[in-house]
């Protein structure tokens, strides 16, 4: 389908968005056992990593249907220990990939303090909670169009190697707080400055529970629009970019109804974008749909 510019109809043709949108949250909680500590609910854990826990039994132990940890760990520091000591020994077995040295607080809230930390490469094994932020950086034209500043991955990435990318976007590390987190992201990934990131606007966030081989991701996405000037021109820094690319909102809203190009959760990141922007309306038929999808 050819653009036709600021005027293009995106109502003509948005059927596939809802597609991405259950995508991220297909899963199927039959296949999992829940992970619980103190009586509250973490995760849910593969059936088949369960049995892989339990073998460690100053650890891991059943209580009812549900995985727990051992009562004799009560701390903080007690958990952390333990529990890294058994994902070092699931690597060795084979039953984990290598670790990412960037630890992800486990908790059910982000603003609630953390039971114990988990290595990010852990993390969808024992389907805890993750957060991130994401970034839409636009500019807008002297005719009131928009163009959105779009990333390719670098094709070395452990995960969508090579796939379209939001400009930035990174995991929430343990210790970091959300803007701290993403002026670090945005220096790395698009060299912003410090001065311009934090003029970055927050819009909400959005959230998915999706089945992978490994798992359940149960992320939580902090987004942010940041408006950027003509002449602006993103470098990455830390390697994880290849290209980046200034396309008309329009182009990027059709490689998104046409496709999977970008890695998937960013696809959510700018369907919520779109919603925001006034380029899906009420009229769309998955309208309601969408909104409701975009925060499992």
């Amino acid at each position: 389908m050819a653009f036709d510019g600021h005027n293009f109809k995106l109502e003509r043709t948005l059927m596939n968005y809802i597609e991405h949108v259950n995508k991220c949250n297909r899963h199927d909680l039959m296949a999992f056992r829940p992970f619980i500590l103190e009586n509250i609910k973490l995760g849910n854990i593969r059936h088949k990593f369960v049995n892989k826990l339990l073998a460690f039994k100053d650890v891991f132990k059943e209580m009812g249907t549900a995985i727990t940890l051992s009562e004799n760990l009560k701390s903080f520091s007690t958990r952390n220990h333990a529990i890294s000591e058994v994902v070092n020994e699931l690597i060795l077995q084979g039953h984990l990939p290598k670790l990412r040295n960037e630890f992800y607080p486990v908790t059910t809230s982000f603003y609630k303090p953390p039971f114990f930390q988990l290595d990010r490469a852990a993390v969808p094994y024992f389907g805890v909670r993750a957060f991130g932020v994401h970034l839409n950086g636009f500019t807008k034209n002297s005719n009131g169009s928009l163009d959105l500043w779009i990333a390719r991955r670098a094709k070395d990435r452990l995960i969508c190697p090579s796939m379209l990318d939001n400009i930035v976007g990174g995991g929430q590390p343990i210790g970091l707080g959300i803007m701290e987190n993403l002026i670090k992201e945005c220096t790395e990934e698009a060299s912003i400055t410090k001065d311009l990131s934090t003029t970055a606007i927050p819009v909400g966030a959005i959230s998915y529970m999706m089945e992978t081989e490994a798992g359940l991701r149960h992320d939580t996405l902090f987004c942010f629009d940041l408006k950027l000037s003509d002449d602006f021109v993103p470098k990455n820094r830390d390697g994880e970019i290849s290209n980046f690319y200034r396309w008309p909102i329009q182009r990027v809203a059709q490689i998104v109804n046409d496709g999977f190009e970008f890695k998937f959760n960013c696809n959510l990141v700018l369907i919520d974008f779109l919603i925001r922007h006034g380029f899906i309306t009420p009229d769309h038929p998955h309208y309601t749909k969408l909104i409701k999808g975009l925060r499992f």
